[in-house]
């Protein structure tokens, strides 16, 4: 088996392990529209379902690497202490305007990657190949592992 047949293949098999399971969706920043000439607050619109399975995004045809992730929740007049507090909220709030419901979770700028890549030898995000083996990084900083372990252990804790 090649190497990408290979990588496809474990993920194949983590969507068989992970049917049923609940999933999460992924957002993105709609497009600025004026209405009746003025301009609409930012909203984060939903895309796709997806499973959150550690640094990983699986949805039923792509990989992601995970980016931020928030709950999205109605805008309300709070105090902050720190700008960053602030920012996070507006985000949150702008899932709530875009169509996600109170509370649910929100996976932002998750970067798709490409398996066929990964298999040619090409980092991609936390996946990588070592020594002909595909492998994933829990942080920037740690050690890589392989992949097929890396998704048993998520995946046994579903």
């Amino acid at each position: 088996m090649d190497a990408s047949t290979a990588v496809h293949a474990l993920f194949d098999d983590a969507r068989l392990r992970l049917a049923g399971s609940p999933r999460e969706r992924r957002g993105d920043w709609a497009a600025a529209r004026k209405l009746l000439g003025f301009g609409r607050a930012p909203r984060i619109v939903p895309l796709d379902a997806v499973w959150h399975v550690g640094v990983l995004l699986i949805a039923d045809d792509a990989v992601y690497a995970t980016g931020e992730v928030l709950r999205a929740r109605t805008d309300a007049v709070r105090g902050y202490t720190a700008q960053a507090q602030r920012e996070r909220s507006e985000r949150a709030a702008a899932a709530a305007r875009g169509g996600f419901t109170d509370g649910e979770v929100v996976h932002l700028g998750a970067a798709p990657l490409d398996l066929d890549a990964l298999a040619a030898g090409v980092e991609q995000g936390p996946l990588s190949m070592r020594g002909g083996i595909p492998s994933v990084r829990w942080s920037p900083t740690g050690l890589p592992r392989p992949l097929a372990d890396y998704l048993d252990e998520q995946l046994s804790l579903r």
